[in-house]
């Protein structure tokens, strides 16, 4: 028996169990029992996915294995979109049409969890260069926590009424994923959606808790590589050369009083150099090196007003050093918008999560200097909410509030969420929110 054959005797079980409620009655969120009809599946897709990643614009894999799950379920699935994306379709009669949103792709990290699981995959990243993969950012979480949710909507195709819309999205960590969907047609081709919704794991949050930020919640994001040129030569003879080594590393520590003297401390920035590159080994002064920084604002003024600081100091340190040519500054025309959640639709949907979940368990977070693509499809005219899901032990968090040091974030080689109780809890609430915008109160 296959996989595809396996989910549609699973699904169709678990409608024959639905189907035995009384008829017409009120279904605003799963049970415990719903609940764990569908973790076992959810914990094996996480267990394959973490696996098994997938740099941006790579997924071929990882898009595969939804689309089937999502055609075992009776969604209607097409492939391909925005290069690598996915859109399920489940057409359940009048009403509204909401879109759920996971991503697919993984991060150039070396994973150093100890999970039995753990990932050995290896990819090239957007250079070509060989390097190590891991989702180091819990997309492997939302895809299965995703999944689960569909499974049960599709179970429960008597109990709410609308179109559902399923994207799996491609890129969202390089940025250019949600455009490149959007380009394809995602509002076009398919139904365009009167709600967009999608929740991502948080390390400052015991397990399980939801955030909610109304209004302005991600920040801009800005990918700048600046490449600094010397003159190379014997290490032993640095009186013969311009070191760029030495360019970059006053660059790096100029940069950051661009951010502590030339900003007002009230508009957020980060300008963090994330990878140097030059040289090839110790006794030998190269010609140039790479930098490459991530630069987080929130308002288009604070944000051109940073990057032509950024260009100014570099130059000027090349200048200082007497570099022999003025360095190359590259940055994108266009970064990450900031991510604006629809004011009304977040406290609609914290409100009946609040009900669904306990109002202690639902709370009211900061904004983050965090960016992320889904900014794409509330720019597009959709009303949009992105949620955050606490996903660290509640044990783990008290040890780093009492010692100081934090856990290990998203992006960290250590990151691993607190599974079960996570996974559990970001299935029920979207389910809880889908059926919030499906009721049309």
């Amino acid at each position: 028996m296959n996989r595809a054959t396996t989910l549609a005797i699973a699904v169709m079980a678990a409608s024959t169990a639905l189907s035995a409620q009384t008829p017409g009655a009120t279904w605003t969120a799963p049970s415990p029992a719903e609940i764990e009809a569908v973790y076992a599946d959810a914990r094996a897709l996480y267990v394959d996915l973490h696996r098994n990643p997938e740099l941006a614009f790579q997924e071929t894999r990882t898009a595969a294995t939804l689309a089937e799950r999502a055609r075992a379920l009776g969604y209607d699935v097409t492939t391909g979109v925005g290069r690598t994306g996915i859109v399920a379709v489940l057409r359940n009669g009048a009403g509204p049409t909401v879109m759920l949103r996971t991503e697919l792709d993984a991060l150039p990290v070396q994973e150093n969890t100890g999970l039995p699981f753990a990932s050995t995959a290896t990819g090239r990243n957007a250079s070509g260069q060989p390097t190590p993969v891991m989702h180091a950012c819990g997309h492997d979480l939302h895809m299965a926590a995703w999944t689960g949710a569909a499974r049960l909507m599709a179970g429960h195709r008597d109990r709410w009424s609308g179109t559902l819309v399923l994207v799996g999205q491609p890129a969202e960590e390089s940025g250019g994923g949600a455009l490149a969907m959007i380009e394809g047609g995602l509002f076009t081709r398919f139904p365009r959606p009167d709600f967009a919704l999608s929740l991502h794991d948080d390390d400052t949050m015991p397990s399980g808790t939801i955030g909610y930020r109304p209004g302005l919640f991600r920040a801009m994001s800005d990918s700048v590589t600046i490449t600094v040129f010397g003159r190379g030569g014997h290490a032993a003879m640095p009186h013969n050369t311009i070191d760029p080594i030495v360019i970059a590393a006053r660059l790096v520590l100029a940069l950051q009083t661009v951010v502590s003297r030339e900003n007002n401390p009230v508009d957020p920035v980060v300008i963090t150099v994330g990878s140097i590159h030059g040289g090839t080994q110790g006794n030998i002064i190269p010609d140039a090196v790479r930098l490459q920084l991530s630069v987080r604002t929130y308002t288009p003024e604070v944000r051109a007003r940073t990057l032509a600081a950024i260009r100014r100091v570099a130059t000027a340190e090349a200048a200082a050093a007497g570099a022999p040519r003025e360095p190359q500054v590259d940055v994108p025309a266009r970064g990450n918008f900031p991510v604006y959640n629809d004011p009304a639709l977040t406290l609609r949907l914290a409100a009946a999560l609040g009900r669904g979940l306990g109002e202690a368990n639902v709370v009211e977070m900061p904004p983050k200097m965090t960016s992320e693509d889904f900014a794409e499809y509330g720019r597009a005219g959709v009303p949009s909410a992105l949620l955050h899901i606490g996903a660290v032990a509640p044990d783990r968090l008290e040890e780093a509030r009492r010692t100081g040091i934090p856990v290990p974030p998203p992006h960290s080689p250590q990151w691993a969420p607190d599974l079960e109780p996570t996974l559990k809890t970001m299935i029920r609430a979207e389910v809880i929110a889908l059926l919030d915008l499906f009721s049309g109160t």
